[in-house]
């Protein structure tokens, strides 16, 4: 192997190194990033529940998961999304409540199994309601690979806008959903809620000191690499 091509190869290798220190510090940064997000979203679900926000207002990612106190009467109306839960597959059950103000919000009440998605197997309570929930993201367009057809009625995804509209609600609609919280004080039931999965995958710790090895590495081959060069006689 020729100077230069042993000069461009220990090269290579320190740059290779820097590459991997600066991932891991990026990694780092989202490792504080991640560890704030679940602290907030812990802090928000066992926060006392609160009104909800002004339906013109935007929902942002600071305002997921928080704890709200809705008051209202459910409308009649309902979509069924396809979901899998730790119950299985099934669909969860979306229907707008009237709150006192005249504006709706789409509540996700809860999941039914295949044998229970029959309106009448889960009607909405009559007459005015108070629940709790957290508060959501509108999730547009599908699932995976599952684009949503209103059209025939399959929905993958939590799209606010577009089942709004498929149910023709009037006045204003709030940019979000809740998913209404289970009450230990009722007896079990279709549609079944409180089953919000709120779990954040956490492996950046993992990844940075993966990105720290293979800096090492590098730099260890870089270093090797400069003795031997060092090491041949000079021409």
């Amino acid at each position: 192997m020729g100077r230069a091509a042993r000069i461009s190869l220990i090269v290579s290798a320190a740059l290779a190194s820097l590459g991997f220190l600066a991932l891991a510090g990026w990694q780092f940064q989202r490792l504080g990033w991640k560890e704030n997000l679940i602290a907030r979203v812990e802090r928000q679900v066992h926060a006392e529940p609160v009104a909800p926000p002004a339906v013109s207002a935007a929902a942002t990612k600071a305002d997921e998961y928080r704890r709200l106190r809705l008051r209202g009467h459910f409308e009649p109306h309902e979509v069924l999304v396809q979901a899998t839960t730790e119950l299985g597959g099934g669909h969860w059950v979306l229907a707008p409540l009237r709150l006192d103000d005249g504006s709706a919000v789409l509540v996700n009440r809860g999941f039914v199994p295949p044998e229970q998605r029959a309106p009448g197997q889960h009607a909405a309570p009559y007459g005015p309601v108070e629940l709790t929930g957290l508060l959501r993201l509108t999730e547009t367009g599908g699932g995976p690979l599952r684009k949503n057809e209103p059209a025939q009625g399959r929905w993958y995804s939590r799209d606010v806008a577009g089942i709004a509209t498929q149910l023709g609600l009037t006045g204003p609609v709030a940019p979000y959903f809740v998913d209404e919280s289970a009450d230990p004080a009722q007896p079990r039931r279709w549609p079944r809620p409180g089953l919000t999965v709120i779990r954040f995958a956490n492996n950046h710790a993992v990844y940075a000191t993966t990105w720290l090895a293979l800096a090492a590495m590098a730099a260890a081959a870089a270093g090797f690499l400069i003795r031997e060069e060092r090491r041949r006689p000079q021409p």
